[in-house]
This record gives C-alpha cells, structure tokens and sequence, in this order.
C-alpha cells in the first residue's frame, strides 16, 4: 500500500514538472493560455428549469434594469440623446419595405444584419413606449423572415444574427405579439436556428475567431427562447457553447490585443457582451464570459486604436474609420469598469438627428449607456503600450502633437492576417503619413472564384497588395514572400520618454536571413526611428527596407521630404545617407483586383546582401515632423 502512494506521488511530482517545463517553453514564444481558462458550465436541463426567469423579457432586461433606463432617459443628458436617436431610427425603419430573403454572393448576412438592428431599435422603443404601431410592424417582420425558405446555414453568421434578431422581438415584446406568430417564432427558432448547427460539422462552435462569438451568441439567445418548447434542446446547445466560447476568448489574452484589429473587435466583442448580458439577465449569471482572462483589458486595446486623426491603426482585415456615433460596445466595459476612458460622451451627444443609422445592437448599448457609473479615480491613457497575443501590438502616442505610432508583429496564418509582420502606421500632427492598406470587400472578390481564405505558403491570397508584405511597411527579402507561418515576437519593451519595443523577426524570414530585430523608437517628441539588425545567408541576395505612403513626394540633398494637408515630414537614412530611395508607384494597383488606394506609393531601401560587413549590419531610418 505504501509503494502504490509512492508511486502516485512520484507520478504527480512528473506530471507538474513536466507542465511546468511545457509552460516555460510555451511562455518563450507566443501566448499559450492555460487549461484553467474555462467558463464555468453547470447547464443542465434541471439546472435552465431552475435557473431561467419565468416571466418579463429575460434578455438584457430584468424588471430592475428596465426601471433604471426608463428613469436615465429622463434623467441623463446621454441615454436621452441616444434614444431620440433609436427613436428616430425607428420612424425611418417603419416607412421601409418588408425584408426578403435575398443573397449577396453566398451571404444573407446583410438581410440578417438588417433584421438584428431593426428589431433592435423596433423593439427598445416598443419596451419603452407600448406604441401598438410598432408591435405591428414587429409582428409583421417576424413572420416575413420566419416564412423564408432558411436563413442560409451553408454561412452560419447569416443564421446567427438573424435567431438574435428573432429571440429579441419575441423577448421584449414580453407576450404582446399574437399566439400564433409566438408559436411561429419559436419553432423556427429551432427548425432553421438551432437544429442545423447539429448537421454537419458546426467548427464554429469550437472555433477561436469571431463565428464563435457570433454563431455560439446567436444559439443561446434562441435556445433562451424556446427552453419552454424543448428544455433538453435548449440545455444541450447552452451548454456546447459554454463549452466552445473560451477558444475565441482565449485570443484577447494575454493583454487584450484582438487579432483581428478594431473592427473585428467591434464585432466579435459586441457577440460576447451581448452574449454576457443575456446569460445575466436571463440566468443571474454569466458564467465568467464577462471577466476572462484579457477580455477586459481589450477595452484598452481598442481605445488605443484609434489615432487622432480619427483613423483605426487599420492592420489585418480591420476596417479604417469608427461609427460616427459613440462606441457602444466599449460602453458595455464602461458600466463594468466605471472608467470614463471607455464612454466616448462627446460623440453620445452629438445631436440625435446627425447620429444616422445606429448599429444593430443599438438597443443593447443603450441599456449598458444607463448601467454607466463614473469611478472617482481618473484613469489616463498611456502614452505607450504593448500587447502580446497571437498578433501582438505596441502603441507609442502624445497628444500634445498628435503623434500616434502602431506597430505590430505576428504571422498571415492569424484569423484575417496579413504578412504584414514589422509594419507599422504613422501619424504626426493629425496626417497618417505612414498607411497600412486595411481590408477589401469580400464579395468582390469571391465573386470571381479568387481563393481569399486559404493560407498556405504559396495561396491565392497573398497576391493581393493588402495582404503580402510587398503592400506593408515592413521588410522584404530576395522579393519574396513572407513565410507565412513565421512569428514575429516582442522580446524587449521600454517605456519612458523615449519608449521603444523590438520584435524578433527571424521565423519571419527563415531560409531567407539568419536573423531579424526590428526596433522602434520614439527617439524625440516628434521623431520615430525604425532599427533593423540584420544577419544575412549565403542565399540573401537584397533586403528592401520599405515604407507606404498616399503624400506627396520631395526629393532633398538630405532624403525625403513628404507634403501632406499642407504639413511635412522627413525621411532620413540614417544608417547609409548614400542609399537613396526608390519611389515605386501603386495607383493604379499591380492587380485588377487589389484594392486601389488614391496616390498610394512604396518607398524602398534597398540593399544588396554584400553590403552587410562579415554578414551583419543595421538599418536605420529616421521619420521626422519638420
């Protein structure tokens, strides 16, 4: 007895040797997050019987909630103004015509899109008002995308969006509707909402990007809904996306950056507040979704995504510029946090009539507008910042001169990724002088049978200017391509008055240099030097130090000088004075199907691999307001 609990000791005592060992070595490369990252899943069909509130709308609304906005709109100068705007959103939605199930390509998604946000705004102020106008037009929509032939589950989103749009109408509406359009509602919930995530593989439910967030939210608000129809359903589809979530939620860690930039953090976080909110309201508890690892720190990261100049540090497939009116999915994190940081007030109140369209989960961001309540703690933005992640980033920022620099590692295999390691935007007195090319429409490429979403080495893909190295400002070697594959890493990062982070380029190059170190430096108020330590091969034939620009180009005895919206900055070569710089000319595109970006130019460095003394040598290139 006593040799088998030595043995069992001696067997723990290898097991945690060897996690610890797995932990140090994962720790040295990229984030690798942790077994215990988990949401807490007790789902059970006992356990939603129990546990489901029995009456009043259950999503995003308890009776407590609802008294609370209902005072707010009278009371705060904010959550009035936004709802003026729903109100006003909903005067424009009543005077459309009626959806209909028509594709774009292989997407319904924007007939789903526009169901979410009509119920939405339709169903806030029907919550608010009890108008019997607006319970008609509900009722009238309802049963038009109920009567649709599916809700296209060969795209899972377009399904997703549409059984939240529906469990939404049916939830505020709180029994108001006619029997027979309730009874309607929650069958296709299950026919062509739920049951066919259950045909097929459904790699959504475990995935680690935003289908995840999107398509697992969009089940459990249906499964909410119909748990008095078919309880053991519900249950089992809960508890799967219980289950499944924390492989997307895994990716904000370990610091909060989203690897696939500040759009997709809109949309893909937007699904989990929702999602966080619903559980909540309807269940008491949200099963740690709101509170894991990094996901809250990820309000930081998007606030420090956008430049003064209003732009996105736009990398991956991220959109360029924000919503016109505040950003309701940070508010979420404002009413969790109190940090006013995260409650944009100024584009809240900008008059009701001037919001446009609202996004389509309006109605919830004005209930997370009302839970806002201002710590007395000021919190600062700073003035630089790193991430690390599966797409690590770094900010430096000062607002005295409108200096704002992103710069990023990772690899193209990342959800939405580009070969874009070592790249960066920057901007100096509010112009974006250094650019990043952003995302490019979908369909348009689709449509021609262009393989957008395959990533192998040699894919389709990375023929497209937005997405090879050859359209970023970064390196590139013997004019290939970027191994695809290859992780570039942050290895050092200081903060201070002249903060700087150096990433570790190597993977990024394999076979093609020996070694890469790319450092950046605020080395003055209004000055960025970019350093490239670099190590060649006998394979290395040239490294081209490259640079994406839309301003206008001068020729100096010094280097270059770039004319922008009456403003100018300097390109110095630090390094090597007498390498001058080729422009090559992108407007037009090398490729019918590149994205055309007016005056848009790479500036190139080039160096020939003899020009590195005994095989190494550093790069330097000063970027400089005049």
């Amino acid at each position: 007895m006593r040799f088998n609990f030595v043995c069992q000791y001696l067997a723990v005592v290898l097991i945690l040797t060897l996690s610890s060992a797995i932990t140090l070595s994962a720790s040295n490369s990229t984030y690798f997050p942790s077994d215990s990252s988990v949401l807490d899943n007790p789902m059970s069909p006992e356990y939603l019987k129990k546990n489901l509130r029995k009456d009043g709308p259950k999503l995003f609304f308890t009776p407590e909630i609802e008294e609370n906005l209902k005072a707010k709109i009278k009371s705060d100068p904010i959550v009035k103004n936004v709802y003026k705007a729903i109100q006003l959103n909903a005067a424009q939605i009543v005077e459309k015509p009626l959806l209909k199930r028509e594709k774009i390509g292989r997407r319904l998604l924007s007939v789903s899109r526009e169901m979410l946000y009509r119920m939405n705004i339709l169903g806030m102020v029907y919550r608010m008002e009890k108008e019997e106008e607006i319970l008609e037009r509900i009722n009238e929509e309802v049963i038009a995308v109920c009567e649709f032939s599916d809700w296209n589950p060969s795209h899972y989103l377009d399904v997703a969006e549409m059984a939240l749009a529906v469990a939404i109408a049916l939830d505020w509406t709180d029994g108001a509707l006619p029997s027979k359009t309730v009874s309607l509602a929650k069958q296709t919930l299950i026919d062509k909402g739920i049951m066919p995530s259950y045909k097929g593989k459904a790699g959504w439910a475990k995935g680690n990007n935003n289908w995840n967030q999107v398509c697992n939210g969009g089940m459990i608000a249906a499964s909410l809904m119909i748990a008095d129809v078919d309880v053991e359903l519900a249950s089992k589809t809960i508890s799967r996306a219980l289950d499944g979530m924390p492989n997307a939620l895994e990716e904000y860690g370990p610091d909060g950056v989203y690897p696939e930039g500040a759009t997709y953090w809109v949309y893909g976080t937007s699904f989990s507040v929702m999602t966080a909110s619903m559980l909540e309201s309807a269940l008491g508890t949200d099963f740690g979704l709101g509170t894991f690892p990094g996901f809250r720190e990820s309000a930081l990261f998007k606030v420090l995504s956008e430049a003064p100049s209003g732009r996105y540090y736009n990398f991956a497939d991220c959109g360029e510029f924000p919503y016109k009116v505040g950003d309701m999915v940070l508010a979420w994190f404002a009413a969790k946090t109190g940090n006013s940081m995260y409650l944009q007030k100024e584009k809240f109140l900008i008059p009701a009539e001037d919001m446009g369209k609202l996004p389509r989960y309006a109605g919830g961001g004005l209930i997370w507008l009302s839970q806002y309540e201002a710590n007395k703690d000021k919190v600062q933005l700073p003035t630089s910042w790193k991430g690390d992640g599966a797409n690590p980033i770094v900010f430096f920022r000062d607002d005295a001169y409108q200096y704002y620099f992103g710069g990023k590692g990772g690899r193209g295999t990342v959800n939405h990724g580009n070969m874009d390691g070592g790249s960066f935007v920057f901007e100096l007195d509010g112009v974006r002088w250094i650019v990043d090319l952003g995302n490019q429409g979908y369909h348009d490429l689709e449509k021609t049978g262009f393989k957008l979403w395959d990533r192998c080495q040699d894919c389709e893909r990375w023929t497209l200017l937005t997405k090879n190295n050859f359209g970023h400002s970064t390196l590139s070697v013997n004019d290939e391509l970027h191994v695809v594959n290859g992780m570039a890493s942050f290895i050092d990062f200081q903060e201070g008055n002249q903060p700087s982070a150096t990433l570790d380029m190597s993977p990024t190059f394999k076979n093609q240099l020996a070694k890469a170190h790319r450092t950046f430096v605020k080395d003055g108020p209004r000055s960025l030097l970019i350093e490239d330590e670099i190590e060649v091969l006998s394979t290395t034939k040239k490294v081209v130090f490259q640079l994406m620009t839309t301003a206008d180009i001068e020729w100096t005895d010094y280097g270059l000088t770039l004319h922008q919206d009456g403003k100018s900055l300097h390109i110095e070569n630090v390094s090597h004075p007498s390498i001058k710089a080729n422009v090559v000319q992108l407007d037009p595109p090398p490729l019918k199907l590149d994205r055309h970006m007016a005056n848009l130019k790479r500036i190139e460095f080039e160096y020939p691999a003899w020009f590195f003394e005994n095989s190494k040598g550093k790069i330097k290139v000063r970027l400089s307001g005049m």
